[in-house]
């Protein structure tokens, strides 16, 4: 199996979609900010226009107010700036001249600024080969225009002054070809370095990938590699990594419980088979026959039980909804202590006074865990050994414990007692039938009532064993 050494560019690819997501933010924000600066050019030549007009306006009204003047017309448009044209008007708003570029438009920006208030300003957009205005209206009381050699003076009622704005507009125009072009230049540009960028930032991904393949053509061992920064890729390493941890603590233990399954059934089976051997043989007859028989059946039921104890692991593995009828767990414990008191007459075994402790739950398993706790506390203990269960409640949690004053567990060996066929003296539970499963079906019933158990232990102290279950609360009806 080939082993990829680079992340592919694919449609689904998770670099193409950045790339692509980046793109278009890139090209939104390129384009937004070419048009807001050609926004905000064209809104500076508008006003740097009506500027100017306004200008030239107040200039001419001061000289207006100051009495009868008389100039010529060429004359009189040198005095203001270069860009402002002159349409004189009288009073019907008929042009009597006209100077500038407003000579093109003059009988067009008489009519736009004669339907305007005086002073107010215009815009004219021109059409075909006409140029673009912007002009203001302003009175000329007293003003005489001389025309030149062979035309005859006129009296203007009012003055025209117009900007071109077509040199802007060009402006303009250029401005945004120019943003055009570097806008496709930039995007080509952070394109190609976010190419770049995005090559080196998914690497981590791609030895991932690496790795993983490693792992899958049979490389248990190997890990995804982290670099300890506590980056995006590093986290997913880690729970990668932890992913697969897991997954070989769970064939580990499934590969455990195999064997230690198949071992539990041998000795069993083995003694069955010797038997039967025996007794094809000829070696068992009579009495012995029963005995055989006897034997036979001890072993069947070990297997039985073996048997009914993981096939109920089984099932609170596999997360099976328990029943949830409202149980008493004084009275269940109640009575798994008077049973054991029946079982193993020269045994202590008392329960402490408490009132009732009501929980939800599955009564038959809740009293197989009891059971079980109890019995190991029985079996596991020499025979003076006293045993104590106790139940205690909070608002929200009830508390059942089951010690005794035995020998106690070691530390090396209290972290295991919860490990399916487990044990801390393999013959001694042989002895007594135990398959090393009781702690470990005790746990998983506590868990499938959300609930936790714990040991504590103490050599030469003793062992208690701690059950909290949730406390039951009231139904509504």
């Amino acid at each position: 199996m080939k082993l990829r050494s680079r992340l592919p560019w694919s449609f689904s690819s998770v670099r193409l979609r950045l790339l692509a997501g980046l793109g278009v933010l890139l090209t939104a924000g390129l384009i937004a900010g070419a048009v807001s600066g050609t926004l905000l050019l064209e809104d500076f030549l508008h006003k740097r226009d009506e500027d100017t007009l306004r200008t030239s306006a107040d200039r001419l009204t001061d000289v207006f107010a100051r009495g009868p003047q008389s100039a010529d017309a060429d004359q009189f448009a040198a005095l203001l700036e270069p860009r402002l044209g002159i349409v004189a008007v009288d009073g019907d708003n008929r042009v009597l001249a006209s100077t500038g570029a407003a000579s093109t438009a003059a009988g067009t920006l008489a009519d736009l600024t004669g339907a305007l208030p005086l002073g107010e300003v215009a815009t004219y957009d021109g059409a075909g080969d006409q140029n673009n205005f912007t002009a203001v209206r302003i009175p000329s009381p007293g003003l005489t225009l001389e025309r030149g050699p062979n035309k005859r003076t006129v009296k203007p009622a009012a003055l025209v002054l117009a900007v071109d704005t077509s040199v802007d507009d060009a402006t303009t125009d250029t401005l945004v070809k120019r943003q055009l072009a570097l806008v496709g230049a930039a995007l080509a540009l952070l394109l190609g370095l976010a190419t770049i960028v995005l090559r080196l930032g998914m690497r981590p991904l791609a030895r991932m990938a690496h790795t993983a393949d490693a792992i899958a053509a049979g490389s248990r061992t190997e890990r995804l590699p982290t670099r300890g920064d506590n980056s995006e890729t590093d986290l997913l390493a880690e729970a990668v990594n932890r992913a697969f941890d897991a997954q070989a603590r769970a064939e580990a233990t499934v590969r455990s419980m195999a064997a230690d399954t198949s071992h539990e059934l041998r000795t069993p089976l083995s003694t069955i088979s010797g038997w039967l051997d025996l007794y094809r043989q000829g070696g068992v007859s009579g009495p012995g026959l029963e005995t055989a028989l006897d034997h036979i059946e001890n072993e069947v039921g070990r297997m039985r039980l073996l048997v009914e104890d993981l096939a109920l692991l089984a099932r609170l593995d596999a997360g099976r909804p328990m029943d949830q009828d409202d149980v008493d767990l004084t009275a269940l414990a109640a009575s798994v202590s008077e049973d054991a008191q029946i079982i193993y007459p020269d045994r202590s075994i008392t329960l402490a006074a408490s009132p009732p402790t009501p929980v939800h739950g599955d009564a038959a398993r809740l009293q197989q865990a009891l059971r079980n706790l109890v019995g190991n506390a029985v079996q596991h203990t020499p025979a003076r050994t006293a045993v104590l269960v106790g139940i205690t409640r909070t608002d929200s949690v009830v508390q059942l414990k089951v010690s005794d004053n035995g020998p106690g567990i070691s530390p090396r060996d209290l972290p295991r007692v919860f490990e399916r066929f487990w044990r801390a003296e393999a013959s001694r539970s042989r002895a007594y039938g135990g398959s090393g499963l009781g702690l470990a079906i005790v746990e998983a019933i506590v868990h499938a009532h959300h609930g936790w158990v714990t040991v504590e232990s103490e050599v030469g102290v003793g062992t208690t064993v701690t059950i909290r279950l949730p406390r039951a609360t009231k139904r509504a009806p």
